[in-house]
Formats: structure tokens, C-alpha cells, sequence
């Protein structure tokens, strides 16, 4: 075979002329019937925007067979027009003019199939958030502009090629990762469609927070047991696999086929144990409890509360020193002191991310938290009131029952650049944590009906108990005494910690704020305890964000696709999100979510395959040059590499391949192709070319441009 023949050196830097071609196959004709419909959008549009001129115009565009202007493209009687003018007309391209097509261009897809022609060869022009809503004092620019966006939209579409959805075979499995109730949720929802599950989770333990409640609203049912009822179902399901103390360290592949590679830590502790309780008491290594907030110790063997799931003990690998004193005093069985991580590998079609929430910490000194072991959080009293708490249900203080009591609200939530000091991230928590108030006064009430002689102070900023049935914990705390003060955004309540020699009996800790309940009085409460009703933040979950690329909101929770029309879909195909790790969620919302998510899984993969966007890069072999410049600016692995091909007979040479299964459509390797190469299918550069020339075509108004 002749050797490979050398790439003749290319010149690099600025002064490097871009070739013009484009990459593909050459148009074989442009649209010559482009119909083109604009929407009134019940007034949205036709208010600002004069509809009327705007389809008159489009009449005159180049190809365009028809324009017409309807109240609403979207209803039934919209969607048939397209489809008759489509049938009589004989239209090889559609062009709606209309609201985001986040909102409608599935729809008006799903329009021109059921006239017979192929769905990518319709695009949409959003002319109301970018003209009517964008200029709705100037009628003349937003009509302008609304015509300029239809002549682009017009050139692009007459470049535009019918596209095939690209199909993938179907893995019927999914993994779900996290097993607290939103994560337990999805995995009964879909073992009980006949999806195989794998549930992993990330501690040794089932429940996720939620177990951490003694109860919950508003029913006021006892939390473990509901919780426990979940996971009883869930393990009941053939089809689910539980992992504890797994973590997802790798993941690869597409929605359909996925490949997660997952490393359990070993428990340590089987169900050969014959004495659980001797050899967690005989453990010499105490640390703090995280599941009663650090108000109480553990040993390195534990189990967090009677009954936990599993019900055994687990090693904590950081705190064991494998001094073996629980393998003896537990009867020398069931204890594995030598066990290291292993990997395994998860086929799933696609992945619920269910990982939770943490509840925020306070920095050093915020209203006296780390100060003084009299200010505590939320969460912690929670525990103090369960009775399988630190104090076994008792609200205790240094011993004894705190005489007044103030409760802060939005401690980590609603923060204000200027006024709250950001994170360590840098970032402020700008978003309400919604569970926090009904949280607070569900607490609240419990100690004025337990502890009626505690005084009970609610300062807050504003209240917002917005499910279902939990106004009445505001109602009920009122009726039970609790006395609120409203402080502002900028007047927040100060927490000043009394010296011991100052005390004498006295209330120990002053909390001070301007109550606009009582116009603008400065107020100073007497306490001995400080509840800072502390809001809700994303789990960090960097390392999975890293592997799956999935895309997050501003608030750093994992972000959706549309928060109503694909509300628990993330943007890469084939990853759902439920619970809390999507925003701040109660248990009712949280199990919502997954089984909406459940539900998209299900459909996902009903069927022996997987359909995706067509839209995804594609290489010309003639203008290659097989330089690799795309596989180093590509993001995703996999979706791009080199092949060895043969360009003439007996010459091999290296050229780029697209896996399109593998590629997200991103564009990262169009500009990054010195000899243009490469392409996105239906987003060519040509095609955008087009869309400039006809927008500079003709220019606005002096008028307009004001």
C-alpha cells in the first residue's frame, strides 16, 4: 500500500483566509412556495405590530407562494390553514411568525407533517418577544423589525433540507441517582411500567431528609413511617436494584444508551452481625451526628436512627481507626474491616437526577450562630423535638426548656447583592426557599401546644405558605399566641449574646428589629433561644454536572428545558429531573416531579429505539484535511474523531467523523475548522448568510430606527 501522503502546510492566524464553501451536499433547489403565516397572538402581536402590513410585505418576498394573517397560529383552526395551504397550494416550505418557538415549534412541526411535508423544512420568526414585546411603545419599529425577522426567516427556509430524526437502539433500563423520596418515587413509578431500575445512592442509608422529620405537613403524619412505607414498596419491585454508599464516578454514551460507571464503598457490615448494638457501643471513635445536626455523637459504626434502611450498621471509612473492637463485642461475624470500593458499569437508556438539596449553614456570627450554642437552626430543632432525637424529644437548652423563644426567617434565602454577604461560591441565594415558612410556624405551633408557657416570637419579612391547607398554620399560630414582627430587606434583626457576667438570671441572648407591624417601632426581644429558619441550596453535585454536561439555572439547581412545557426535561436528551435537586420542593412537590419524570422515561423508552434532533454536525470528506481541530474543540466524548478513509485507491488518509447519536449540535467544531469542513445540519452557515443579506437588503426607516 503507498505510503500516506503528507498534508500539504496550512497557514494559520488571522491572516488565514476561510474558505466560502460550506460543507454538505449543495442545495439541489431553493423553496420556491414558502407560505408564510403570521399571528396576532390574540393582541400579544397585532397591538403593536401591524399584521396586515407585515403578511402584505411578506407576499412580495422572494419564493414566497402565500401570506396570511391569523389570531392565533397555534389554535386548531391556525394549524389547519397550514395544513390545506400545504395540500392545495403545494408549499415546500412554512414560515410562521408568532410567539418563542419554545413555545409552538413542536406544534407547528407536528402541523406540517399532517400536511405531508417533512418538519424540518418549517421555521419559526418570533415576533413577539422580539418585536411587540421588545418595542411596544414604537408600532412602527416593531412592525419593521417584525418584517425583517420574516424576510431571515423566508431566506433561511428556502435553504433549509428535509431531515431525518436520528434513531438510537434503546436500553429499557434507568438508572436513578439518589435515594431519597423523590429518587424512590421514580424508581416504584417505573418498576411499576416494567422498566428495569438501578437506584444508587450516594450514603449508606434510604430516606434522604425527609427521614430526618419527626412529621410532616400539612397532615402531620409521622415522616419515617410514610417514608418507610415508600421504600418497603419500592424494594418489593423484582425490578429495582438499591445500591447504598454508591456514587456515580463516570458516565458516557446517549440518551437510549448510556453507560454509567458507579464505585460502591463497601458497608462493612453484613447481615451476619449477630449483636449490632454491642459493636456499635464498643467503638471507641465518637464524632458528631450529622443527621441530628451535630447536636449529637455517633460512633464510627452506626446506624442513624432504630429501624433505618438497610436496617444494619454501616462503617463511616473516615472515622474508623480498624481497631476491631466491634468485630469482637458484635461476636466476631458480619463485620469487614478490609473491604475496598469496587467498580461496576450501568447500562441505562436514560437517568433520573434525584440527588436533593442542602439546607443552608450559616457563615460564623450570622445572627449569632457559632457564638453562642443558643442559636440554633430549623433543622435542628426539628431534631430536638423528634423523640428519637439527641434529647429524645425534649426542647432542652444547657437542660432546661428556653423561656422565649425567636424564630428568623429567610436566613440564606431572598439574599440581596449589597446587603448579605455572598458564599463561598461567591453567589448569593437570590430565590425564595418556599418550605421555610410553613416550616417555621409548623414549629412554632408545636412548642406553643407543648410548651405553652414558652413565649414564641416570629420575625419574618414576609410569610408565604402557599400549598394546600398550610394558611391554617399561620391562623393557628396567631390563635396560639405567637406574636410576629415584620422587619424589612434592609432592617434585618440583629442578635446581640449576653455576657455571662451580665446575665443574672436574665434571658441570655437580645434580638433586635424595626417592626413594621408596628410602624417602624424598635423592638428589643429578651430570648434564650434563636431558631434561624435557614433556606434550602443545591447539593453539589459539580462532578455529575462535569460528566453529563447538564445545564444549570442561575440559582445553581439543575436546570429545565421549559418550567412548563418540559418542566423536569434538562436539556441534554435523555437526563430528567425530579425533586429538589431541580429547586426548592416540599415532599408532595418533590414525588410530583418524579413521577412526572418517571412518566417521560416511560415514553422515552417505549419503544425498541430513541429519536433525536437531526441537528447535528456533519462533515464534507472533500474539504477535510483530517487536522483533528474539531475533536479538540469538541465538548462532548465520542461525538467526534478521526477514521482512517481511503480518498483514492490504495491512499488512506485521516478524515473527521461525526457519531451522530454521540453529538449535541453545539457548533463548538464550526468555527474552529480551517477549511470548512464541517456544519450543523439545518443551521448551516450558509443558511445564516442568507438570513444577514436579507435583513441588510433593506434597511429601516429613520423613523423605524428611532
Amino acid at each position: 500500500m503507498p505510503e500516506r501522503k503528507a498534508r500539504p502546510a496550512r497557514k494559520t492566524g488571522a491572516s488565514a483566509p476561510r474558505p466560502k464553501t460550506t460543507t454538505g451536499k449543495p442545495h439541489e433547489a431553493l423553496g420556491e412556495k414558502v407560505g408564510v403565516y403570521v399571528c396576532h397572538c390574540g393582541g400579544n402581536i397585532s397591538d403593536v405590530v401591524d399584521v396586515d402590513s407585515v403578511a402584505t410585505e411578506a407576499e412580495k418576498m422572494p419564493g414566497v407562494a402565500v401570506a396570511r394573517h391569523v389570531m392565533f397560529m397555534c389554535s386548531d383552526e391556525g394549524q389547519k390553514t397550514i395544513v390545506e395551504d400545504i395540500e392545495k397550494l403545494g408549499l415546500d416550505r412554512v414560515v410562521v411568525a408568532a410567539c418563542t418557538p419554545k413555545l409552538h415549534e413542536a406544534t407547528f412541526r407536528r402541523a406540517v407533517i399532517r400536511g405531508g411535508m417533512n418538519p424540518y423544512l418549517f421555521w419559526p420568526a418570533n415576533i413577539r418577544e422580539q418585536a411587540s414585546w421588545a418595542h411596544p411603545h414604537s408600532p412602527r419599529a416593531a412592525t419593521e423589525k417584525a418584517t425583517a425577522l420574516i424576510r431571515a426567516a423566508v431566506a433561511k427556509s428556502r435553504l433549509l433540507e428535509p431531515l431525518d430524526m436520528v434513531r438510537v437502539a434503546a436500553v429499557h433500563r434507568a438508572l436513578v441517582i439518589g435515594g431519597g423520596v423523590a429518587g424512590l418515587r421514580a424508581a416504584l413509578d417505573l418498576a411499576r411500567q416494567g422498566m428495569g431500575v438501578t437506584l444508587v445512592e450516594g450514603s449508606p442509608f434510604l430516606g434522604g431528609r425527609s427521614v430526618q422529620l419527626h412529621t410532616v405537613f400539612p397532615t402531620e403524619e409521622e415522616a419515617r413511617p410514610l417514608v418507610h412505607g415508600l421504600i418497603d414498596r419500592v424494594k418489593a419491585e423484582p425490578n429495582v436494584t438499591v445500591l447504598t454508599n454508591t456514587e456515580v464516578v463516570a458516565v458516557k454514551g446517549y440518551v437510549g444508551d448510556f453507560k454509567a460507571t458507579v464505585r460502591t464503598t463497601p458497608r462493612g457490615v453484613s447481615e451476619e452481625l449477630a449483636d449490632p448494638a454491642a459493636a456499635i457501643a464498643a467503638c471507641p471513635v465518637k464524632v458528631a451526628s450529622e443527621f441530628d445536626g451535630g447536636l449529637g455523637e455517633r460512633r464510627a459504626i452506626y446506624q442513624p436512627y432504630p429501624g433505618s434502611e438497610p436496617d444494619l450498621p454501616a462503617i463511616d471509612w473516615t472515622a474508623c481507626t480498624r481497631c476491631g473492637d466491634c468485630v469482637a463485642a458484635g461476636g466476631g461475624k458480619g463485620i469487614d474491616l478490609q473491604g475496598k470500593p469496587r467498580e461496576t458499569e450501568v447500562e441505562a437508556g436514560a437517568i433520573v437526577v434525584a440527588t436533593g438539596f442542602d439546607h443552608y449553614e450559616p457563615r460564623q456570627g450570622e445572627y449569632g450562630y457559632g457564638q453562642s450554642p443558643r442559636v440554633l437552626t430549623l433543622p435542628q430543632v426539628h431534631r430536638l423535638l423528634d423523640p428519637q432525637g439527641p434529647t429524645g424529644g425534649r426542647l432542652e437548652i444547657e437542660g432546661r426548656v428556653p423561656r422565649a423563644i425567636a424564630f428568623i426567617h429567610c436566613v440564606g434565602s431572598r439574599q440581596i447583592d449589597g446587603v448579605d454577604e455572598p458564599g463561598p461560591d461567591g453567589k448569593l441565594h437570590e430565590y425564595c426557599s418556599r418550605v421555610c415558612c410553613t416550616a417555621t410556624l409548623q414549629a412554632a405551633n408545636e412548642i406553643r401546644t407543648r410548651y405553652p408557657k414558652t413565649a414564641v416570637y416570629d420575625l419574618y419579612r414576609d410569610i408565604r405558605t402557599y400549598g394546600r391547607d398550610q394558611e391554617q398554620y399561620y391562623v393557628d399560630a396567631s390563635k396560639r399566641g405567637v406574636v410576629f414582627l415584620r422587619f424589612t430587606s434592609e432592617t434585618r434583626p440583629s442578635v446581640e449574646v449576653a455576657p455571662e457576667t451580665a446575665r443574672e438570671g436574665n434571658l441570655p441572648l437580645r434580638v433586635k428589629v424595626t417592626d413594621t407591624l408596628t410602624f417602624g417601632a424598635e423592638m428589643e426581644v429578651p430570648v434564650d433561644l434563636v431558631v434561624l429558619s435557614v433556606g434550602v441550596q443545591p447539593r453539589d453535585v459539580a462532578g455529575l454536572i462535569d460528566m453529563t454536561k447538564a445545564p444549570v439555572g442561575s440559582d445553581g439547581f439543575l436546570l429545565e428545558v421549559h418550567p412548563k412545557l418540559r418542566p423536569v426535561e434538562s436539556a441534554i436528551p435523555g437526563l430528567l429531573l425530579a425533586g429538589a435537586a431541580q429547586a426548592p420542593m416540599d415532599i408532595t412537590e418533590a414525588t410530583s416531579a418524579a413521577s412526572a419524570a418517571a412518566a417521560k422515561v416511560t415514553n422515552l423508552l417505549a419503544r425498541d429505539h430513541v429519536e433525536m434532533e437531526p441537528f447535528v454536525a456533519r462533515v464534507n470528506p472533500s474539504l477535510c484535511d483530517g487536522c483533528g481541530d474539531c475533536v479538540e474543540a469538541c465538548h462532548y466524548a465520542g461525538a467526534i474523531a478521526l477514521q482512517d478513509i481511503e480518498v483514492e485507491e490504495g491512499v488512506i488518509e485521516k478524515r473527521a467523523y461525526v457519531n451522530p447519536v454521540a453529538c449535541k449540535g453545539c457548533g463548538a467544531c464550526v468555527p474552529a475548522c480551517p477549511t470548512a469542513a464541517i456544519d450543523v445540519a439545518g443551521w448551516e452557515i450558509e443558511q445564516y448568510r442568507a438570513m444577514i443579506d436579507a435583513i441588510t437588503a433593506v434597511p429601516l426607516t429613520a423613523g423605524a430606527a428611532k
